[in-house]
């Protein structure tokens, strides 16, 4: 490899990203650096320039997956800005202990963070989810763990149902589940103490871009006067949007929606299947994080402090 060239592991977790068989911010996280990894030890660039050249072009082939999934760029900045030196096994070395880091660091923040989440949770408590969370599972595990006694009722999140999971791996933990449409999470919030959401990016204005869904259902809550708490680790903040960027809501095929044999008869029909949508921060009580829990107007003060005041993409460099 040199002059920019990808390999194989990273094309194949790159498919595997796009194709959602690898999800969930820390996943792609996780897979993201361990990829660069990969790119770094598997290059055979003669100097550093070219090594350089190979990891940013890596970095580029993953970052066109999920645009919206903002993990995945932090985590190529947390790599990236720090690929140092002046020849080929220094460059190797500091990516290799840069993704060593940052994966060590990965494997402690779900966990802290679930001790923050169960806080907020006492014994008898229900809770909504919506859509699949491993942040949000962290902390009704740890709630669990701690003797508390909980019951949950699950959304199925439409059109993908990651909801099944959600409520597949509450039951291997003996806790009681009701599986619901999206459309009756409304005439159940009154049976509701916490919905608890997860977040694929959370901008410095403390808006919460979530699985389609997750807007109707925080305004629904507001509503009802149910604590709506979102758990997610500040790898999922995105520092573009301290200087005025904003998330792009990606869409995916119509497929997700209507089969190819259910749009028999739907051809002159557009289908809209937009992934997620932007829940306004009045709507949050609280962002809980492995460094805390935090009201989403001060999550800026957060996000400045952990990446500056402005952050680029070292990857375009």
């Amino acid at each position: 490899m040199g002059d920019g060239e990808v390999c194989d592991s990273v094309t194949d977790t790159a498919k595997a990203i796009a194709r959602m068989e690898i999800r969930g911010a820390a996943a792609i996280a996780e897979a993201t650096a361990t990829a660069l990894r990969e790119q770094a030890t598997a290059s055979d660039a003669g100097d550093a320039a070219a090594l350089r050249s190979d990891l940013r072009a890596a970095a580029r082939r993953l970052h066109a997956t999920r645009p919206t999934a903002v993990s995945l760029p932090n985590t190529l900045r947390y790599v990236l800005n720090r690929m140092n030196g002046d020849d080929v096994e220094a460059v190797r070395d500091s990516v290799v202990t840069a993704v060593e880091e940052f994966c060590d660091r990965l494997d402690h923040a779900q966990s802290d963070l679930g001790t923050v989440g169960a806080n907020r949770l006492t014994t008898g408590d229900t809770v909504m989810a919506h859509c699949h969370s491993t942040d949000v599972l962290a902390c009704l595990e740890t709630a669990l763990d701690q003797g508390k006694e909980l019951s949950a009722i699950v959304k199925e999140t439409r059109p993908r149902k990651q909801g099944h999971l959600s409520a597949r791996r509450l039951d291997e933990l003996d806790v009681p589940v009701t599986f619901v449409v999206d459309s009756a999470a409304y005439s159940y919030l009154n049976e509701v103490d916490h919905v608890f959401v997860g977040a694929d990016t959370i901008t410095a204005d403390g808006t919460v871009v979530n699985k389609i869904g997750t807007a109707g259902l925080a305004a629904s809550a507001r509503n009802r006067n149910v604590n709506f708490v979102v758990a997610a680790q500040t790898l999922k903040f995105d520092p573009e949007t301290l200087s005025g960027g904003r998330v792009d809501i990606e869409h995916r095929a119509p497929s997700e929606v209507l089969s190819d044999e259910q749009r028999l008869g739907f051809d002159t029909i557009e289908i809209a299947n937009p992934t997620f949508d932007r829940t306004p921060a009045r709507h949050v009580d609280a962002v809980v994080t492995e460094r805390g829990q935090f009201p989403p107007e001060s999550i800026v003060t957060l996000m400045r402090e952990l990446y500056g005041p402005e952050t680029g993409r070292p990857w375009e460099e």
